[in-house]
């Protein structure tokens, strides 16, 4: 019986020290010197020069995207559609996923081959004092905002249009009435007869 008792003791002491060496070899793996290089690749240089286009570190304020909004570059971009309208996302396989990705812009420089409507364009700020813009996201039909996987905007820029949006309705700066409708009820009803 002793026998038997010394061989599970061995046991769980060579089950434990096995453990331990996993343990620390998954801690080497994350702590070595080639993922911080390979992580290193992924974001852009501080030395490398970074393309103009791509570039979105610097910020805009709400008065210039309201003034974007009123000008003839917006309308000739634009049209009068919805700055999602003609927005298509890139995505692997034939039916995209059921969410956006996350973010668009890493470290203020756009890094994805299609950014969504948001991003790509550097000029549309989502505020609450920007109602031209907000109301584009918003169904004229029952006033509900637009889910992003209509509009195809990333997680980030989807929270900040909810926050936008939530501030412009509660300082009245955007109102939603339900259109009055007028129906004909005689195509309804029997006009009773005349006695």
């Amino acid at each position: 019986m002793s026998f038997i008792l010394t061989a599970i003791r061995g046991t769980t002491a060579v089950f434990r020290t096995t453990r331990a060496y996993k343990a620390e070899a998954v801690r080497s793996i994350f702590s070595s010197p080639y993922l911080l290089d390979a992580e290193e690749e992924t974001t852009p240089d501080k030395g490398k020069p970074v393309d103009p286009e791509k570039d979105r570190s610097i910020k805009h304020s709400y008065e210039t995207s309201v003034r974007y909004l009123a000008s003839t570059a917006y309308k000739t971009t634009y049209g009068t559609d919805p700055v999602w309208k003609h927005y298509r996302r890139n995505h692997k396989g034939a039916l995209p996923p059921k969410k956006t990705r996350q973010t668009c812009i890493r470290k203020g420089v756009i890094t994805t081959g299609s950014p969504c409507p948001i991003c790509r364009d550097e000029y549309l700020v989502l505020d609450h004092r920007n109602p031209e813009l907000l109301k584009q996201f918003i169904s004229e039909h029952n006033g509900e905002i637009l889910s992003y996987r209509k509009t195809g905007i990333c997680q980030v820029r989807h929270q900040e249009l909810l926050i936008a949006i939530t501030r412009a309705k509660d300082y009245g700066i955007i109102t939603f009435d339900v259109p009055f409708r007028e129906y004909d009820y005689s195509e309804w009803y029997k006009p009773e007869p005349k006695i």
